[in-house]
């Protein structure tokens, strides 16, 4: 067998080790951003953390329709059958996990039609309104991403988040407002390293830029989604 061009070996690693790294600097600058800290610690005030799942539902409600729009999209359009299979995959995956902020939320006390009346942050306007565009207009492999780098986030920080809320928070009910945490930091793990392995087949300059920038893009912004102090 030919042995692929070692050229082309460091172009592949090269755009993964870049994906990697936009998920660490997430984490890093996460760890260094005082309400996401507060949560990581489970030190965080029980408003702030309300305010938290309810800009976090504000987005994940999204997200099923991204990815199965995404993946349709990209069967319509013969691309990439794998990743098509893949975002329609996660697509299932994430059905119904606004519901698990939902049920966070109301063992804090909000009802659903509190939370759809909360104001909603500019970043999550931003972040939502980007992938928007990404799925119905720009390159829809883009969102895979997003997926990645907050995938990576649930995978480093969510199940301890969890158990140092029920800990240290002395948030009432606490132990019943943390399904969102619990869901993603025991299923990410082995969603990250899934992702990476059909990521490895993608080829495209174009279509690995497009991935980079919606990394990039959800790093610069989810920091925001926090309340500020």
């Amino acid at each position: 067998m030919c042995k692929q061009p070692r050229h082309e070996q460091t172009a592949k690693t090269d755009w993964l080790d870049s994906l990697r790294h936009e998920a660490r600097m997430l984490v890093r600058e996460l760890d260094a951003t005082p309400g996401a800290q507060r949560l990581f610690e489970g030190r965080i005030r029980q408003d702030d953390y309300a305010y938290y799942l309810i800009q976090t539902y504000q987005y994940v409600r999204w997200s099923t329709e991204f990815l199965t729009e995404s993946g349709e999209r990209m069967k319509r359009e013969g691309q990439h059958t794998a990743l098509a299979d893949l975002l329609l995959q996660k697509s299932r995956e994430e059905n119904g996990h606004e519901k698990w902020l939902l049920q966070d939320l109301a063992a804090l006390g909000w009802t659903k039609e509190r939370v759809e009346r909360a104001p909603v942050c500019s970043a999550v306007r931003a972040y939502v309104e980007w992938n928007r565009f990404t799925t119905l207009s720009g390159v829809p492999t883009a969102f895979l991403g997003t997926a990645y780098v907050l995938e990576y986030l649930s995978v480093n920080r969510a199940t301890d988040a969890k158990d140092r809320l029920i800990a240290d928070s002395g948030i009432p009910n606490i132990h019943k407002a943390v399904l969102f945490l619990r869901g993603h930091g025991a299923a990410d793990g082995d969603h990250v390293a899934e992702l990476e392995s059909v990521l490895r087949t993608l080829t495209s300059p174009e279509e690995q830029a497009a991935l980079l920038l919606s990394a990039r893009t959800t790093r610069a912004l989810f920091p925001k989604f926090f309340r500020a102090p």
